[in-house]
């Protein structure tokens, strides 16, 4: 500022100048020996030319010295509220973090109560009895070597038929327990651990429960027409998802008991069985959903025989398991979790990039495969997609039309649920999408609605209608219609004629008494008295009045 002010003086200050060069100049010329050809006119333009443009030139630079001021205040005030939105959401995302680790804490005390409270179970190994593996702790050990089973007591409260089922190594009939109760899936899987300690071997109970993954009258065929077997994969899967949990827990001494060699054998010709009939799943088709894949996987990673296969093929696989809840944890059981880059740029080039992005969350890979870019490709790449139109009595231009809209609704469903998910709304706002979800919906249902064929309406016709009665006797039973004997309402409608009122005493002053009326003769068949049906009396009218 100080540097403005000193400039602005010295502007003001140039006509002062202007005057005593004037002055000196003509002092110069009273004493010049010989005429000089500069005129003092010249310079007196010339100096104020250049005073003109320097005034302008310093107008600029204070308007452009204000424009920078006002966006650095701007700026400013902006950092400061982006500041502010910062530590606020910092803020929110300690307290709930804060709750779920509170949450967590008390789920952690609540599972520690409940299953240190019944007397634990271990497991020991016998040389008499190696089918015994699971044993209670007050087992006594016979002189003969065997030993005496104690009082099983595993921890299943809320189903303890398991019990009785897993006791009896009866796969069948836990495949359909838990077909029968599979609305409570979640309480199943908690105590299904548990209940296989009752099993004399569960590993093996396990490998029993997998007879028929695969029909033997047609072993390729297309499961996902077959209701019952779905249901039945389904129940094979989450039972070696609970061998795998029930073996986590134990130490390595008990791990190989359970897991013996002729075990593990047993399991790796299943997955022998198992693998030439992955050769016809294709990774677009399964859609990264596959039973097929997820159970020949969770097969290796149950029982520790990954080592017998080859890398490469298991690779090729978790493609047509990515979109699987239990994909990122399949991954570690099987020991990929360096090879994780390499599947995520696979399925980013079939383009997967919602399973890419669960993937890169759960291996901890955003900083080599961002997120949001991932899903603002995917989100283009639905929006581009086209179709060639399917068969039907539409054009093909509007079957286009129609499969692009629904396209790019489940992409932005898709896309949505993820950012929801993996807490991405800072980087990635959901409002746009939800806007345009709900304006697709919208399109969808008034286009549903305009393509029903509408149903015709009877409308009721005004004014008063005949009734409809039946008959007392019921004659009109052959009757197509349906309909009965109409008759006429309570209240007739009025009758006009033509006859003049005669009534009143002006009347029957002016005109003659009319002539008596005409006696009318029925045959008594035809006759049916002078009433209505409604028995209102008729009377006929009479003659008309002749002048």
């Amino acid at each position: 500022m100080e540097d403005t002010r000193s400039v602005a003086s010295l502007m003001d200050s140039t006509s002062s100048k202007i005057q005593q060069l004037q002055k000196a100049f003509a002092e110069l010329e009273s004493q010049r020996a010989v005429t000089l050809n500069l005129k003092w006119k010249e310079l007196e333009e010339h100096f104020h030319g250049l005073e003109r443009s320097l005034k302008r030139r310093f107008h600029e630079l204070e308007d452009q010295e204000k424009e920078y001021e006002t966006k650095t205040r701007k700026a400013q005030e902006l950092l400061e509220k982006k500041k502010a939105a910062v530590e606020a959401k910092e803020k929110v995302s300690l307290e709930r973090l804060q709750k779920k680790r509170d949450a967590a804490v008390f789920a952690i005390n609540s599972a520690l109560v409940k299953y240190n409270n019944p007397p634990p179970i271990s497991i020991t190994s016998v040389e008499d009895s190696p089918n015994k593996a699971f044993a209670a702790d007050g087992t006594d050990e016979n002189p003969d070597g065997t030993v005496q089973e104690a009082e099983i007591s595993p921890e299943v409260k809320a189903y303890p038929q398991l019990l009785k089922l897993c006791g009896d190594m009866d796969s069948a009939g836990l495949h359909k327990f838990v077909s029968d109760n599979r609305k409570n899936l979640a309480s199943l899987k908690e105590e299904i651990p548990a209940a296989f300690k009752a099993a004399a071997n569960p590993a093996s109970l396990v490998l029993d429960s997998l007879e028929g993954f695969y029909p033997v009258e047609a072993p390729n065929g297309d499961g996902k027409k077959d209701g019952n077997l779905l249901g039945m994969r389904r129940t094979c899967i989450m039972l070696m998802e609970c061998l795998s949990v029930l073996l986590s827990g134990l130490d390595s001494n008990s791990l190989a008991v359970v897991l013996s060699e002729d075990v593990k054998q047993r399991a790796k010709s299943i997955a022998e069985g198992w693998s030439p009939l992955l050769g016809s799943l294709e990774m677009d088709a399964c859609n990264g959903n596959s039973l097929e894949a997820h159970a020949f996987l969770q097969l290796l990673a149950s029982f520790d025989i990954v080592s017998g296969f080859e890398e490469d093929g298991i690779l090729k696989l978790i493609p047509m398991v990515s979109r699987r809840r239990q994909a990122a944890e399949l991954c570690r059981s099987l020991g990929l979790s360096e090879k994780m880059p390499g599947v995520i740029e696979v399925l980013l080039k079939s383009g997967k990039q919602i399973d890419a992005v669960n993937l890169a969350f759960a291996f901890e890979l955003t900083e080599q495969f961002p997120p949001v870019e991932l899903l603002k490709s995917y989100l283009t790449d639905a929006r581009r997609s086209t179709s060639q139109g399917g068969p039907g009595n539409a054009s093909p231009a509007v079957q286009a039309s129609d499969e692009f809209n629904e396209r790019e609704l489940t992409g932005l469903k898709a896309v949505a649920k993820c950012v929801e998910e993996h807490n991405l709304e800072e980087q990635y706002p959901v409002e746009p999408l939800q806007k345009r979800i709900l304006q697709l919906e919208k399109a969808k249902a008034e286009k549903k609605r305009a393509t029903e064929p509408t149903k015709p309406q009877t409308k009721r016709p005004r004014g008063a209608q005949p009734r409809v009665t039946d008959n007392h006797n019921n004659n009109n039973n052959n009757n197509k219609t349906g309909y009965g004997r109409v008759i006429p309402e309570r209240y007739p409608q009025y009758v006009y004629d033509n006859r003049q009122f005669l009534n009143g005493p002006i009347m029957a002053a002016q005109a003659p008494p009319p002539p008596p009326p005409q006696t009318y003769t029925f045959s008594p068949a035809a006759a049916h008295g002078n009433f209505y049906g409604n028995c209102y009396q008729y009377q006929p009218p009479p003659p008309p009045y002749f002048h």
